[in-house]
């Protein structure tokens, strides 16, 4: 659809009726209410992940900068499961990895890939990254998303194949800077050897549910090569409308409102 038989709305998939429930990106009056917000969200996304079943020990790190001061970043705690994460566990870390508020330690590994990106990139609101199955399985191939999907279309080119420190882990300043500039320029990441990233200019709830996403067209990927019969591509006409109306941004902070929801009414706890 053109943009401009989109009229006021952001995205084909906001109703043109009006009165109906749906929805809205909230405006903030204060630091204090939007940070509130950012924290809320990015405990939701922690416990996402935990229901994906995307622990592997301590493993797993996401980000979110501070509204008010967007020199530090708010993550989960160290050694604190994901579906374990509250609010009152969360950590905020300046980019040289020193705990600012909070009570946890951070990740080494985490704080030199975030901090790494989120300095590089000022824009960049969230990041997440954790260790899970498929993306694992398909990041060992080295080779990039096969379009053959609407889901996969919604990467298209916006995902990149990073060979740089594959396999290491990343607990050295240089190699979170190397890593870095390719992270920045891209939606998701498929570090070879290692695993899956995301970032968002727009929200922790966005850089969640793509990379959801992500880890679910890696396992569809795998399957689909299970069987040895190559697959039909869309065009790239057909990825690229599917990545703007139905993987942009707005859609990405869209699907994660269902798992907001849903997280909020059964783990009330998130809020302690």
């Amino acid at each position: 659809m053109p943009d401009d038989q989109l009229g006021n709305r952001v995205s084909i998939y906001q109703p043109e009726q009006q009165g109906l429930i749906f929805p809205e990106i909230p405006r903030f009056n204060s630091f204090a209410e939007e940070r509130e917000y950012r924290k809320q969200h990015l405990v939701a996304a922690t416990r996402a992940f935990g229901m994906h079943g995307f622990d592997y020990g301590f493993a797993g790190h996401l980000t979110v900068r501070d509204p008010e001061r967007p020199e530090l970043y708010w993550t989960n705690p160290m050694c604190v499961h994901f579906s374990e994460v509250r609010m009152s566990n969360l950590v905020l870390a300046d980019h040289a990895g020193q705990v600012v508020e909070g009570n946890y330690a951070i990740n080494r590994a985490g704080f030199v890939l975030h901090a790494a990106v989120h300095e590089m990139y000022p824009d960049i609101v969230a990041m997440c990254h954790a260790h899970t199955t498929y993306g694992t399985a398909w990041c060992a191939t080295g080779r990039p998303l096969e379009m053959f999907s609407q889901d996969a279309a919604c990467f298209y080119g916006c995902h990149a194949v990073i060979g740089a420190s594959a396999g290491a882990v990343a607990v050295e300043e240089e190699s979170g800077h190397s890593v870095a500039a390719e992270i920045g320029r891209n939606r998701a990441v498929l570090h070879q050897n290692h695993g899956l990233l995301t970032t968002s200019r727009h929200s922790i709830d966005d850089a969640a549910f793509w990379f959801i996403a992500l880890e679910r067209c890696c396992q569809v990927q795998l399957q689909v090569a299970a069987t040895g019969i190559k697959p039909q591509l869309l065009s790239d006409e057909t990825a690229q409308y599917s990545r703007e109306h139905v993987g942009n941004d707005f859609i990405g902070w869209l699907h994660f409102q269902t798992l907001y929801s849903h997280i909020a009414s059964t783990q009330p706890d998130m809020f302690e």
